[in-house]
């Protein structure tokens, strides 16, 4: 049996495992869904975060929100891609962790979630935590463990 009781894996901060944002794509509240669209495309991802002109977390934008405000009733509206803003279709309601967290924070919230946004206390984006570098950091934490 594999104990984590010695607290050195969830007691680590946020910040030790998170993708820094300068790493991270995103796109600006001001952007057309065409060029959100662009950057999900080009970038593999099927969401990213959208920030201000200020580096503030507003919320996430994905494929499929993108994809069901051009659903029209008989057809895809392309033209909407051009005409709509990512304000105006975002996810508000996202996940967020502050950087100076514990990882055991955040872990009930990877459950559910491929990758969880964060922020200092001021809303500026930090970058992600990702459900896989979790992953990746218990994979190494367990087999030193059964080495010992």
């Amino acid at each position: 049996m594999i104990s984590l009781q010695s607290g050195e894996f969830l007691e680590l901060n946020i910040k030790d495992l998170m993708i820094s944002s300068e790493r991270v794509a995103h796109v600006q509240i001001g952007n057309s869904l065409e060029h959100a669209l662009l950057v999900l495309t080009r970038s593999g991802y099927t969401a990213v975060p959208v920030l201000n002109a200020h580096f503030h977390l507003l919320g996430l934008i994905s494929t499929p929100i993108i994809m069901d405000a051009i659903l029209g009733l008989e057809r895809i509206e392309f033209e909407q891609l051009e005409q709509k803003r990512v304000e105006e279709v975002m996810n508000r309601s996202i996940p967020r962790v502050r950087i100076d967290s514990e990882l055991k924070s955040s872990l009930d919230l990877l459950v559910d979630h491929p990758f969880l946004c964060v922020e200092d206390a001021g809303g500026i984006f930090e970058g992600i935590l990702t459900r896989r570098s979790v992953l990746q950091h218990l994979n190494k934490h367990v087999r030193k463990l059964n080495r010992k």
